[in-house]
């Protein structure tokens, strides 16, 4: 599993899924979210403003992605 580094105590989810080159833009970003395809730690997210802390797993398309401290 990748971990993406983040330099603040939180991250917004749909900052992380670009910081982490899974989507290539917010409006992708919206997109995914909305369809339920996103998880954050097993668990299904559709708030692409959920604020992500250190620990944290996203998943998206089979991909998943620690967030990490820097």
């Amino acid at each position: 599993m990748d971990e993406i580094e983040i330099s603040d105590q939180s991250i917004r989810l749909g900052q992380f899924l670009k910081l982490a080159n899974l989507i290539e833009s917010g409006a992708d970003a919206k997109a995914v979210i909305a369809d339920g395809m996103v998880a954050v730690n097993g668990e299904e997210e559709t708030r692409r403003g959920r604020q992500l802390v250190v620990g944290d797993v996203v998943e998206l398309g089979g991909v998943s992605v620690r967030v990490a401290a820097q």
